[in-house]
């Protein structure tokens, strides 16, 4: 799955102050918005499910997985996109922040349940997370994608 963020140009480092979770979900939108695969208003939809629902998509320590409804009109494609924030978002709850974001759009449920199943097993694997949270730059990530590789 690492090599997928990678030659499908869904990597991105944001060197931006991000302040609230809000602005955390529109940067990691970002390249999902400049390939077109996602309308800007499913990123709104995203936020709007989190207001509803709570930080649901905090699925590990600092790693969130924004999504709305794998059923949206907003999405023009699937694919999942991988951000680095330069520093967590709390979202409302200390033990609720993330800096890793790996953004799913989809244009059908099964295709979301299909990446969700891929993302989840990438995060189970030991110390990938630490791995991530460690890099800094491209280059970096491209010497996990190579230590992660199956």
């Amino acid at each position: 799955m690492l090599r997928y963020f990678w030659s499908e140009g869904l990597v991105y480092y944001s060197e931006k102050e991000v302040t609230d979770w809000q602005e955390g979900i529109r940067e990691s939108c970002q390249l999902l918005l400049e390939k077109k695969i996602i309308k800007a208003t499913y990123v709104e939809e995203i936020i709007k499910c989190i207001k509803m629902f709570g930080p649901y998509i905090i699925v590990a320590p600092n790693v969130a997985m924004p999504h709305a409804s794998s059923q949206s009109d907003e999405v023009l494609g699937t694919a999942v996109s991988f951000t680095k924030l330069k520093s967590p978002v709390n979202f409302g709850d200390p033990e609720k922040k993330a800096q890793l974001f790996f953004t799913l759009a989809a244009k059908d449920p099964t295709a979301h349940l299909k990446n969700i199943q891929r993302l989840s097993e990438l995060l189970m694997k030991e110390r990938v997370i630490d791995s991530l949270m460690a890099t800094e730059s491209i280059e970096d990530y491209l010497k996990v994608m190579r230590r992660y590789e199956s």
